[in-house]
């Protein structure tokens, strides 16, 4: 019998935290992706306007690519005082400062108004985004994978996964209404700062939810434990101190840490390329129209978010493992005709080429949430999950669109850009061939485990000491 501390909340409740998790996720990849679009769009004559137009898109694309170098400082800020305070504290924060950040940005002068100081300030605020956004995710998805069951938290904790194809849908769907109902002049004069100006009002909306849902019980039984931990050694003068989570996460979970950054390789650059990049490839190569490419988007959006918790259910059946596989093997293998399929410059196609793309991405995005949070420990979750993941953004999304850009501008073929999809797909079905299936991990035994008997005895998998698993050397599930 599950004790208070651990028991999953009635059924009524789940939804409820499930929600509050989505829409700050919504929100917060709102602002990222309305950042990625205007990017493509209009920043590069905004706030470039002195270079060559695919030149002011590559430096347009930088500023873009900085706020991935500023998620993996989010993540290690986040995930340690997330880990020490609780997750609810930190996501309140996240989305006050990504909304902030984003409301900042509808308010700039551009390069026409004040110089060189635009792209300064512009980078500035992506800088906040990105910091922000590396505290969210982490917390968002493990909200909700502490709060629910082993047997559904595939399902479960994929639905704030759905955040990102729903901001997506929500930043595309803004733009595209602009652009049809203005004119190039007028969106490129005013009304590109609309989107960015309504963040302020969806910050608050999910703030409202967000502040409404109670702390993980798997953090407060953890933090009730270390707690005792920290009265014990005030009475043994000889007792070590608790490890940082950043600590206790390198030494004792570097093995996940490593997996996790490969297992985003392909998700994460393969994701830019068919929603950020495409906007570039479509309307230059292509000789589709700035609408319709991002009517594609719009659609292609709308069947992923309806996807994603299809593949978290199916994750919960048959593992993280062969789901996220597939979907590695499965982009890796569509890029040529992806792109085959946009240089028709058929609408049909277009969409087609975008969708089975997003498909496909789902399968790893899905069990994403649940695998990394199976992986690590209660009381560095947070720091763990946030850590592997964000780390890989730097890697991966980040550079995605400059390096895809920068190959069309070298070799004017796309040739080049599939065959970098393909490599990062090789790594990341390497990285997660190599781990080990974690569907039926009890996140919460994990640190019942560590009762003053269990403690320093290292009995069996998920002993804990000084708050940290211990491991005989032979089971590595907790850090593999």
């Amino acid at each position: 019998m599950s004790s208070p501390a651990t028991a999953p909340p009635a059924p009524s409740n789940l939804p409820r935290i499930v929600a509050a998790s989505l829409i700050g996720t919504t929100i917060e990849w709102y602002d990222f992706f309305l950042y990625g679009s205007a990017a493509a769009l209009v920043f590069n004559k905004l706030f470039f306007p002195d270079s060559d137009p695919l030149v002011g898109t590559l430096l347009s694309f930088l500023t873009y690519a900085v706020g991935f170098a500023a998620r993996p400082l989010g993540a290690l800020v986040f995930g340690h005082y997330g880990d020490r305070l609780g997750r609810k504290k930190l996501l309140v924060l996240s989305l006050l400062m990504m909304g902030g950040a984003t409301f900042a940005i509808g308010l700039l002068p551009t390069h026409a108004s004040v110089g060189s100081a635009a792209p300064v300030l512009l980078t500035t605020l992506r800088l906040v985004q990105g910091f922000a956004l590396g505290g969210e995710w982490g917390g968002a998805v493990l909200l909700v994978s502490e709060h629910g069951d082993a047997r559904r938290r595939g399902f479960w904790a994929s639905w704030p996964q759905t955040g990102a194809p729903a901001g997506q849908l929500l930043a595309t769907g803004v733009l595209s209404l602009l652009t049809a109902v203005l004119s190039d002049d007028a969106f490129g004069s005013w009304g590109w700062r609309i989107p960015f100006l309504l963040s302020g009002v969806l910050v608050m909306v999910g703030l409202w939810i967000r502040l409404s849902v109670d702390e993980s019980p798997v953090f407060r039984q953890a933090l009730a434990q270390a707690e005792a931990r920290k009265a014990a050694r005030a009475d043994d003068p000889g007792a070590q101190e608790e490890k940082l989570p950043l600590v206790s996460v390198l030494r004792h979970h570097w093995r996940d840490v490593l997996i996790a950054m490969g297992a985003r390789m392909a998700e994460n650059i393969s994701y830019y390329v068919i929603t950020a990049f495409i906007l570039v490839y479509a309307t230059t190569s292509a000789g589709v129209s700035k609408q319709t490419a991002l009517n594609a988007v719009l659609i292609a959006s709308a069947v992923h978010f309806a996807v994603i918790p299809a593949w978290g259910a199916l994750s919960d059946r048959i593992g993280r493992r062969p789901v996220y596989l597939l979907g590695a093997a499965g982009v890796g293998l569509w890029m040529f005709p992806f792109f085959a399929l946009i240089d028709t410059g058929g609408f049909g196609n277009l969409i087609l080429a975008v969708t089975v793309g997003l498909v496909l991405h789902g399968a790893m995005y899905a069990p994403q949430a649940a695998f990394f949070s199976e992986m690590f420990a209660t009381r560095m979750r947070y720091s763990g999950a946030s850590i592997g993941a964000q780390f890989a953004s730097v890697a991966a999304g980040a550079p995605a669109p400059l390096i895809a850009t920068a190959l069309l501008s070298d070799y004017d073929s796309s040739t080049p850009i599939s065959l970098y999809v393909i490599a990062a797909s090789v790594l990341t079905l390497i990285a997660v061939g190599v781990a080990k299936e974690t569907r039926h991990r009890d996140l919460a035994a994990e640190d019942a485990d560590a009762s003053p008997a269990a403690v320093g005895q290292g009995a069996g998998a998920g002993a804990v000491k000084d708050g940290e698993p211990v491991t005989d050397g032979a089971d590595t599930a907790r850090t593999v």
